[in-house]
Order: structure tokens, then C-alpha cells, then sequence
């Protein structure tokens, strides 16, 4: 209970700070004199998709959020934000190898985009655990300090019965923040503390 408790504010987290990032990007749309006018034109547009998408995802519009991420792919087909934004309403929707294949094309973008690495564990950590954990991994070389992060990893390593390197997550966690030694699993606590 309290893993799933776990994971689904993890997902929540993520889509929200996609929004944040939907909204740090409108604000470095400032025309550029070296741009020609049509690009900042066609960056304005996409900035405002993504707005409006994101609004609509928070008011539970999913076919229009939907629509408008696919206008931004339209515009521009590599665009990592519309892309984790498809994932995530196809992965609430129920279409988990939609959702997934939304989330890789965000990670052929940017590998080390975190929402989409994070996000497509979440989808995988039951039904393709070792899938999970290569994502998970990937997602704590790009944020070693993540301690959110080592927890899961840890927490699906021991899932996996592979006990040295659930440790070694559990410790890396810990390291960062001796407060999450209370969220270690008991048998592995003593090793972790040491």
C-alpha cells in the first residue's frame, strides 16, 4: 500500500513539475533578433500548446489536453514535454504500451529527462522489472542525489531478491539523508547504517 501510495505521488510530482517546466519555458520566449520570425513564431505557438495543454490536463481534459500535445507535435515532432504529457494521459487512460511508447520518444529526445524515466518505471516496475530498473538506474546517474529515486530503486531491487545492490541504493539514499533509514526495509537497515 504504501509503495503504490508512493509511486503514484511520484507520477504526481512528475506532472507537476512538467508544468513548471511548460512554464519556465514561456518565459524565455522573448523574440530573438538572431531568430527569423517564423521560428519564433512557430516557438510562441508551441509555448502556448503546452499552457494550454497542461491547463487543460489540470482541469481533467484529457482529449483536449491530448489535442493540444499532438498540435505541438505537429509543430515540432521532438518536442520531450508533449511527448511526456501523451505518456502520461495514455498511462491514466489504461493504454500502458501507448503510454510507453509516448515516454520513449520523450527519451530519444533527452535520455536523461527525468518525468519520462521516472514515469515509464512507474508503468514497468510490475510488469517488466528489469526494464524498471534500467530506467531507474539511468535516472540516478543523471541525479545521483535523488533520493526519491535510490528509494524505488532499491525498494524494486529487493523485489528482484537482489539484495548487494538494494543495499547499495538503500545506502546511497541514506547517505544523502539519514532521515529515510526509518523507509529502509527492516532486513536491510543494520547493513544500510553502517
Amino acid at each position: 500500500m504504501k509503495r503504490t501510495k508512493l509511486w503514484a505521488g511520484l507520477v504526481a510530482a512528475a506532472t507537476v513539475a512538467t508544468g513548471v517546466t511548460v512554464w519556465a519555458l514561456s518565459l524565455s520566449t522573448v523574440p530573438s533578433e538572431s531568430k527569423p520570425a517564423s521560428v519564433t513564431r512557430t516557438t510562441e505557438q508551441t509555448n502556448a500548446l503546452l499552457r494550454s495543454a497542461l491547463q487543460r490536463q489540470t482541469q481533467q481534459d484529457s482529449p483536449g489536453a491530448a489535442q493540444d500535445y499532438r498540435h505541438v507535435l505537429e509543430l515540432d515532432p521532438t518536442n520531450k514535454q508533449a511527448w511526456y504529457g501523451l505518456g502520461v494521459i495514455e498511462q491514466q487512460n489504461g493504454r500502458t504500451a501507448n503510454a510507453r511508447a509516448a515516454y520513449e520518444k520523450a527519451l530519444e529526445t533527452d535520455p536523461k529527462f527525468m518525468s519520462a524515466l521516472y514515469s515509464e518505471a512507474f508503468l514497468l516496475r510490475s510488469s517488466d522489472p528489469d526494464r524498471a530498473i534500467k530506467l531507474l538506474k539511468r535516472a540516478v546517474a543523471a541525479d545521483p542525489k535523488g533520493t526519491t529515486i535510490q528509494m524505488q530503486l532499491g525498494n524494486l531491487l529487493a523485489g528482484q531478491h537482489r539484495k548487494d545492490e538494494a543495499e547499495d541504493a538503500f545506502r546511497h539514499a541514506v547517505a544523502v539523508d539519514h532521515r529515510l533509514l526509518s523507509q529502509v526495509p527492516e532486513e536491510y537497515r543494520d547493513s544500510v547504517s553502517r
